[in-house]
């Protein structure tokens, strides 16, 4: 029995377009960047040769346009692996279901979606300014926790070693790590710092940073700078990967992120101008793409 998708469920705009994202599957090119910032969708988009598309609902804005005639979207999520649920579930019901008939389209559409972000490194051999291609995600966050999806795509493995040699308390929700997609991290991530990218699900107390409010686990960022596990190392710290690899690859969608180290937690280091190295990763990732 084919499955239908329930008002409820599926949300539409009165022009056909996905709730949050307000996008239609002609607005959503092959190869899809997601920024947090929704004014860095413009700073991308500068860079096309033209631009046929532009819309803005909330802090989802999105650029659709073409470089080397290479058609390239662009999308802001906004932070956290909450904002992400939204987004890449609506992007891929925009191209995988037949929104007026609310059914599953016969033919499968999968994107290439590549993040742009910024990201502090755990690590104090990786220097401000440096970019890292995240080979995996690790979700601190617990979203994938409330999917059923084939376990085959989860690092059992390198998630059981993060568990045991961080002590892991069971009042946190459980982790996960996902690989990125082998292809993206082949022809655009080749040459770069890799490692692992820890996704939190906030800014302050999940990734150890005490203001007023004491930490829980005030020893966490130390068990997590020292975990390794066949070479593997955890680089750096951001809010969103994790979820973007857990759910496209569960989708079937290819994955990356690549994110410009704007600050170093172990060294206490900072950018002196990130906004010149976060143009230069963007130029970077826009060349591999429209190659």
């Amino acid at each position: 029995m084919q499955k239908y998708f329930k008002e409820s469920e599926l949300i539409l705009n009165p022009d056909g377009s996905v709730y949050h994202i307000h996008l239609r599957p002609e607005n959503i090119a092959p190869t899809v960047i997601v920024v947090g910032d929704q004014h860095r969708v413009e700073t991308i988009s500068k860079n096309f040769d033209h631009i046929d598309f532009k819309v803005q609902s909330r802090e989802f804005v999105t650029h659709t346009g073409t470089l080397n005639n290479k058609r390239i979207t662009v999308i802001s999520t906004g932070i956290g692996t909450d904002n992400i649920d939204i987004v890449i579930n609506e992007l891929d019901a925009a191209v995988n279901i037949d929104l007026e008939n609310r059914i599953p389209k016969e033919n499968h559409t999968t994107l290439d979606i590549i993040r742009i972000g910024t990201s502090g490194a755990l690590q104090a051999d990786i220097e401000v300014d440096t970019f890292v291609a995240s080979a995996y995600g690790l979700g601190m966050d617990g979203l994938m926790n409330f999917y059923h999806y084939n376990e085959t795509i989860l690092e059992k493995d390198l998630t059981q070693q993060f568990i045991d040699q961080t002590g892991w308390n069971k009042k946190l929700a459980y982790p996960y790590i996902i690989k990125a997609s082998p292809k993206l991290m082949k022809t655009i991530a080749a040459g770069l710092t890799s490692g692992i990218t820890a996704t939190a699900s906030g800014f302050f107390g999940p990734q150890g940073r005490e203001l007023r409010i004491p930490l829980a686990y005030p020893e966490l960022n130390e068990k997590i700078e020292s975990f390794n596990y066949e070479g593997n190392r955890i680089t750096n710290f951001e809010m969103e990967t994790a979820a973007i690899y857990g759910l496209g690859q569960t989708l079937g969608h290819n994955t990356l992120t690549i994110c410009d180290i704007i600050a170093n937690r172990v060294t206490r280091t900072y950018s002196k101008d990130y906004k010149r190295s976060v143009k230069k990763l963007i130029e970077f990732v826009l060349e591999k793409i429209s190659q």
